[in-house]
């Protein structure tokens, strides 16, 4: 009885100071929840919460508000507050700590532009001390998805903020989330320890580190090597040693979340050619990428989005790998092939540079069958591999012929991606801001986005894909998935369809 006492007594003090180590390719950043890159959105997640939460198949529930109603036709939304939270350094979350994160959100409006509620809302109200409204200047119907959204509607305590304001960085990560970030170590690791004062269901680790691990090789050493115990994302290693993985760890694959592609920038000749973006389409061969690179964990796309999400069954033929038809193409649009294997039109060479994320395995192996493919056309393709900050920095600016992009996925697709379209703060602004057609594409999406006839916006979601897929903006490659591989000392791991939520909260020590 004394010796099975002492057991429990061990495996107490164990699991109180239990700790979960996983690989992350670059350190979380200072997670000021209103701001964007450098802050890892997983990481986010962890520390902050929003007024509503949204499930896998994409609903939206109650979290920091517990109920809500709409008034004035849809311009205004009253929300009542969950009572009993704290942010982490014990401020009360309540009515004016709502109001001081929107209004700090407001003051920076210029960075928040491609979110359309943003656009749309007028100010934060205070009604009593566990009740707000937000006034909108016209009525909105995915507010309450985008108030669920990681960014930049989440909670940071008022004492965290400069002079009131996060536009220019915060004091301290303080939220109300499951988590808190107790430390960071430039280019070794980011520290998270549970937070005691959490409203909900507690952790079940006290922490959470993130070994900063850039190269993918290097994770699955540290995985087998017991340096780490845990391994999320797909593009976090390499996919051909999953299988091996398989035999001594556990690996959950989930259900599609995304669309991977490969945006065209249509500004930029010779992308800005319709034939050039259209051959380029036929020329990459999808089922070998899948099948080869993504080790069949991924389907191929033939579409922006899958036809299996609402409004997204557009009466459109995807565009089938043909190299001859590809090659004909450019032939008969004046692209001459010469003696050198490159085509060339005017005087100019058919050559493009493909940005891409050097730390990402998979993603340079899609670059370089696209490299080999491409030359088949005549067309040079120069591989620009960077870093994750000039990576998007390019996106934002148009430096690019080719790009990697993808959806965002539940509860973001189609609609919020759609609306993020409109302005310059991802590739896709860039990748259609050469078309015709782009005035009527964004007055489309912006109508679309004001309706409440369900007819009017599956038609004018329907006609803007329908024209982004004939004008050949985007390659699709696959319907990603999230993969995640634990050692087995880990309980409850579970790939969620979800981008950017890693859910250490479901996880827990086995003894």
């Amino acid at each position: 009885m004394f010796k099975k006492a002492l057991w429990v007594a061990a495996f107490c003090s164990c699991a109180l100071a239990s700790t979960l180590n996983f690989a992350t390719s670059n350190n979380v950043g200072p997670l000021n929840p209103h701001l964007y890159s450098p802050n890892e959105m997983f990481a986010q997640a962890m520390v902050y919460e929003a007024l509503t939460k949204y499930d896998e198949q994409g609903n939206i529930h109650p979290h920091l508000a517990t109920s809500w109603k709409i008034e004035n036709k849809g311009k205004r939304y009253v929300f009542k507050l969950r009572e009993g939270v704290y942010f982490s350094d014990g401020t009360k979350f309540d009515a004016q700590a709502v109001k001081a994160n929107f209004d700090a959100i407001l003051n920076n409006l210029d960075r928040h532009t491609w979110l359309e509620l943003s656009n749309v809302l007028v100010n934060c109200e205070v009604i009593d001390p566990s009740t707000i409204a937000l006034n909108l200047k016209h009525p909105y119907e995915p507010t309450l998805r985008e108030l669920s959204l990681i960014r930049p509607f989440r909670f940071i305590s008022p004492k965290a903020l400069l002079n009131g304001q996060s536009k220019d960085g915060i004091k301290q990560a303080v939220g109300t989330g499951p988590f808190k970030l107790e430390s960071s170590q430039l280019g070794v690791s980011d520290t998270f320890v549970k937070n005691d004062k959490y409203w909900g269901e507690k952790a079940h680790y006290d922490k959470i580190v993130g070994k900063v691990i850039p190269n993918p090789n290097t994770k699955v050493i540290a995985l087998k090597t017991g340096q780490i115990d845990l391994i999320y994302a797909s593009e976090q290693i390499p996919l051909d040693v999953i299988s091996d993985l398989k035999k001594n760890f556990n690996v959950s694959l989930s259900k599609p979340i995304n669309t991977l592609v490969v945006a065209l920038n249509s500004k930029k000749f010779p992308t800005s050619d319709l034939s050039v973006r259209k051959a380029l389409n036929m020329a990459l061969n999808k089922e070998l990428i899948t099948k080869n690179v993504f080790f069949d964990t991924q389907k191929p796309a033939g579409f922006l989005f899958s036809k299996d999400l609402p409004h997204c069954d557009i009466d459109s033929k995807a565009y089938d790998f043909n190299l001859k038809a590809a090659n004909a193409l450019l032939q008969k649009d004046g692209w001459v092939l010469h003696k050198d294997g490159y085509r060339y039109k005017d005087g100019k060479k058919l050559s493009l540079d493909f940005v891409y994320e050097g730390h990402n395995a998979a993603f340079k192996s899609v670059a370089e069958i696209a490299q080999a493919s491409f030359k088949k056309l005549g067309v040079a393709v120069e591989l620009k591999a960077t870093e994750s900050s000039m990576f998007y920095k390019k996106q934002k600016s148009g430096d690019f012929h080719l790009v990697f992009n993808r959806t965002w996925g539940l509860p973001y697709d189609p609609e919020m991606f759609l609306a993020s379209m409109r302005t310059p703060s991802h590739a896709d602004y860039q990748a259609q801001s050469g078309l015709a057609i782009k005035p009527k594409i964004d007055a489309q999406i912006s109508k679309m986005l004001t309706t409440f006839d369900s007819k009017e916006k599956d038609a004018l979601i329907k006609s803007v894909l329908k024209s982004l897929h004939e004008q050949a903006v985007y390659i699709p490659i696959s319907y990603e998935t999230n993969i995640a591989i634990s050692n087995k000392k880990v309980g409850g791991v579970r790939a969620l369809n979800l981008s950017n939520i890693i859910p250490f909260e479901q996880m827990y020590p086995k003894p």
